[in-house]
């Protein structure tokens, strides 16, 4: 057994969302003592959109957050695999192969996707993907967060066209239905 702490790999999306909408500390919060990483290949997107959204500056500037560089084998060859699933001839999706790879390849790791494609091409690999939200509905549950606070910040993400399974005010209800609180 290992004392080595969870890592998250998030991907660009959420970061990108959660800056844009202030919600960058609540993020940091959630994930409280756990490592917080991304692939080189997130940061890129982050740094290609920093040009034009400066909100991405506070990610890329956050000391909270980890870039590992996928130059292993192992991360090649995994990013190879969800490459071959989820890149279209748009290039995207790119941060999302590199999130699953990084995950997939590290001991006590998370893959924190919304897209659910790119979730589904990570079933029967060695991979445990989250949901954004999940994480939200888990930090309700251990007392960190309110869902009055959850609610308000469900509402800033979607203001910011973030895709929840619910629509504005709807947080409350959508977790109570669905036993997530």
């Amino acid at each position: 057994m290992t004392d080595e702490p969870r890592a998250y790999v998030l991907d660009t999306g959420p970061l990108s969302h959660f800056s844009r909408s202030q919600w960058l500390g609540v993020l940091k919060a959630v994930l409280k003592d756990a490592r917080v990483v991304i692939p080189d290949v997130v940061e890129a997107e982050l740094r290609i959109g920093a040009v034009q959204n400066d909100h991405l500056r506070a990610v890329l500037d956050a000391d909270w957050i980890e870039v590992i560089p996928l130059d292993a084998p192992e991360h090649l060859s995994a990013f190879a695999y969800y490459e071959q699933r989820l890149v279209g001839a748009d290039g995207r999706n790119v941060g999302e192969c590199g999130v699953l790879a990084l995950a997939e390849t590290m001991a006590h790791a998370v893959a924190v996707v919304d897209d659910r494609v790119a979730g589904n091409a990570a079933r029967g690999r060695n991979v445990e993907v989250r949901r954004t939200l999940g994480l939200l509905c888990d930090a309700i549950r251990e007392g960190l967060l309110t869902v009055p606070l959850v609610s308000a910040l469900a509402d800033d993400l979607m203001r910011d066209s973030y895709r929840l399974p619910f629509g504005p005010g709807g947080f409350a209800r959508w977790a109570d239905e669905n036993g997530l609180t």
